[in-house]
């Protein structure tokens, strides 16, 4: 077995898949959009074939922060070390949050946090 794709909820739509698609290489579907429904969006495929999908619906636009139960973060894993620290200072230097790191963890993991445009987690990883 193995997860499919995970989604998340987005306000700014098409910012999200340029954001994905500029960091971290991913391609896009064509945009899914039910009218009926006021649903859109998008499939995001990443290179070792992981999919995120990034959805839109009109009544869905409260942004919730801080720990909660439920998803708490995305890791991508960039390869090496090197990769890590240079994709930190790239999203750092063009104005996304850091969080922390790079580091090593406690549990022997290499990494940095940042958030996406719209604050949802990116753990960076090897």
């Amino acid at each position: 077995m193995k997860i499919e794709h995970v989604a998340i909820w987005v306000n700014d739509l098409e910012g999200m898949r340029e954001f994905y698609e500029t960091y971290f290489n991913c391609k896009s579907n064509i945009k899914y959009h039910n009218s009926e429904k006021k649903f859109e969006s998008y499939f995001l495929t990443f290179d070792s074939g992981t999919r995120l999908e990034i959805m839109r619906k009109a009544e869905i636009n409260k942004q919730n922060r801080g720990d909660k139960i439920g998803w708490a973060h995305i890791a991508i894993s960039l390869g090496s070390q090197e990769s890590v620290n240079q994709m930190t200072a790239r999203l750092k230097n063009n104005g996304y949050p850091h969080i922390s790191g790079p580091r090593i963890t406690g549990d022997g993991y290499y990494e940095s946090v940042v958030e996406d445009p719209e604050g949802n987690i990116l753990e960076l990883t090897v």
